[in-house]
């Protein structure tokens, strides 16, 4: 009886040892499953979402007022600040005073720290053309400008500190995005200091 009893629990060890073995292979076999394979356009249009969610029509595109209010001129979407359009001369107490002001379109800002420019983000030379994608991280993620180390630090009124926490896939998304619409020329003006708006 004894015997029997010590045959069935060495088959009993042998048995879990074996199913644990057997759920550990399945595992392994099932976690090297390759991830599904996501097409550029699901990428893009994933760029395409964030880009209208964060906002970067706000500034980065010229609008023209309509029937409910200000519109996207399509032709100029994400240009920038228009190349040839006026720049205005301010002379606001209230900016020596700490306010901000915007343009109409909200392409230029104005406040303590001089007046900027919204920058061309499409894909033409005067914009994202000749940029990789590391460079845009960093300029988005990061705040340095042009996404070069040793530059300058991004201007206000671009709320690049919302982005630091990025995913890496979401940053490649708005880049392929920002690469896959229409090139518009048009070279921003440099920011004017404070002294000499």
């Amino acid at each position: 009886m004894k015997k029997n009893l010590l045959q069935l629990f060495a088959g009993m060890a042998m048995c879990s040892v074996l199913f644990s073995c057997a759920s550990q292979n399945q595992t392994k076999e099932e976690s090297a499953a390759p991830e599904p394979e996501i097409s550029q356009e699901s990428v893009i249009e994933r760029g395409a979402y964030l880009v209208e969610t964060m906002g970067c029509n706000d500034c980065h595109s010229p609008k023209q007022m309509g029937p409910k209010g200000p519109e996207i001129i399509p032709e100029l979407m994400l240009s920038g600040y228009p190349s040839d359009r006026p720049i205005m001369k301010v002379q606001h107490e209230m900016i020596a005073q700490g306010f901000s002001m915007f343009y109409p379109d909200l392409t230029a800002a104005i406040g303590p720290w001089g007046m900027t420019f919204a920058a061309n983000l499409t894909p033409d030379a005067s914009g994202l053309g000749n940029w990789s994608e590391e460079q845009f991280a960093k300029a988005l993620k990061e705040g340095k400008y042009k996404g070069l180390d040793g530059s300058r630090m991004l201007l206000p009124p671009m709320p690049w500190t919302n982005y630091v926490n990025l995913k890496d896939e979401d940053v490649s998304a708005i880049f392929a995005y920002l690469k896959s619409i229409p090139a518009v020329s048009n070279v921003v003006p440099a920011p004017i200091a404070p002294g000499d708006m």
